[in-house]
């Protein structure tokens, strides 16, 4: 369900100083078990080696619409390369490129290629600040994306030029993801909305200091990936993780810290969701009050009054619509699946993910994991896998048990 194994992807890259971090993407695709094909302007391979593609792709590198060798010439088959892709990719786009393929002029192999292409076509411009806000430019741009096609924004930053701001290509990781939303993008998930939480909360205890654990957020990150290469619309309230895959396409970021943060945001906008995702690892209690100062080493011992936190799970799936379908997490420190199942029950969730701490094979500190899908229904366990495998993993069985 989650890998591009099989899938043709054609990019076609063209004269722009952004072609040299292709070779990054090009990498990105194999490692999924894409078969991809690599056609070049005449002037990319100013800026980048067919060599490096040919290697990192595994497939010839074509340059030209006619090869001509010594002692033969051949013309080069666009249609047949067209017809192969399951997506194309034209990137850097330059406004050279953009122009051409707009006015449908044909001057070069990827040109010949587009113009025969029936599968979805992804554009990542590339061009200096003032060429990429010039109003022929922008024309050409929406023309392509009133075509139906995917045009990725150009983000700011520092140009080639030696000027600062928009115009940029877009990092092979982004490209990489969106690649993902347009060819495994599903029907039970395109354009769902889903409200998912993930990472630890911190809470105050001074103004410097504050209470947390040990989730890493790597579970879901994992969610989040695949829910955006699947085409759903997801709200992701997240506490302060390292491990955030930025940029995802159909993904809106909101940051929180506390819990009453976190629940205040979920609230707001339970009601226009779907499915609800709750994979954060809440802090069950905060101090009372926290200190306005810092609390200092020669003041002696620090004495806290706690209090309970809000649960965050409970609060939402108590007061969940009957369209709606509620998915918890429970980490517990033994293997318990009657406790999970009660707070299945009690939180009126549709289904409890039950993770052991402490698991050598899975819990906050590992890149795997090890889980139960624990509901009225029954038990299903999954087999230790990394965790984005147990991402897709849950996901496949959402969408076949709740008949998405």
């Amino acid at each position: 369900m989650n890998s591009l194994a099989g899938k043709h992807i054609l990019i076609g890259i063209t004269g722009g100083i952004a072609a040299y971090k292709l070779p990054f993407l090009v990498r990105l695709l194999r490692a999924q078990e894409a078969e991809v094909r690599i056609l070049m302007t005449p002037a990319a391979a100013d800026f980048v080696t067919p060599l490096t593609l040919a290697a990192l792709s595994g497939q010839p590198v074509h340059h030209h619409l006619v090869d001509r060798q010594p002692d033969q010439t051949a013309w080069n088959n666009h249609v047949a390369h067209a017809e192969w892709a399951d997506l194309m990719i034209i990137a850097p786009a330059t406004a050279n490129t953009v122009a051409k393929a707009v006015q449908g002029l044909c001057d070069n192999l990827v040109m010949a290629t587009y113009l025969s292409a029936k599968c979805p076509v992804l554009w990542a411009p590339a061009m200096d600040l003032d060429m990429y806000q010039h109003p022929a430019v922008r024309q050409n741009l929406q023309t392509l994306a009133s075509w139906g096609q995917v045009v990725m924004d150009s983000p700011a930053g520092p140009l080639a030029s030696g000027l600062t701001g928009a115009g940029r290509m877009a990092e092979p990781e982004a490209i990489f993801h969106q690649a993902c939303r347009m060819l495994l993008s599903s029907t039970a998930w395109k354009g769902k909305k889903v409200l998912l939480t993930s990472g630890p909360t911190q809470e105050a205890l001074d103004t410097v200091r504050y209470l947390t654990n040990g989730s890493s957020g790597r579970m879901g990150n994992a969610f989040a990936t695949a829910l955006s290469a699947l085409g759903a619309e997801v709200t992701w309230v997240h506490g302060p993780s390292a491990v955030q895959t930025q940029e995802l396409p159909g993904i809106i970021y909101v940051p929180i810290t506390s819990a009453d943060e976190m629940l205040k945001v979920c609230t707001a906008v339970a009601d226009e969701q779907e499915v609800l995702i709750f994979a954060a690892a809440v802090a069950d209690y905060k101090p009372a009050k926290a200190l306005a100062e810092k609390w200092k080493k020669g003041q002696g011992p620090l004495s806290i009054e706690w209090a309970e936190n809000p649960d965050v799970l409970k609060t939402i799936g108590l007061a969940k619509k009957p369209h709606q379908r509620v998915l918890g997490f429970a980490l517990e420190s033994e293997w318990n699946e009657a406790e999970a199942l009660r707070k299945c029950t009690a939180k009126n969730a549709d289904a409890i993910v039950l993770n052991q701490a402490g698991d050598p094979q899975g819990g906050m500190h590992t890149e795997t994991n090890r889980v139960a899908l624990i509901s009225p229904n029954g038990t299903t366990t999954l087999p230790v896998q990394s965790k984005s495998e147990v991402a897709w993993a849950i996901l496949d069985w959402m969408e076949t048990t709740w008949k998405l």
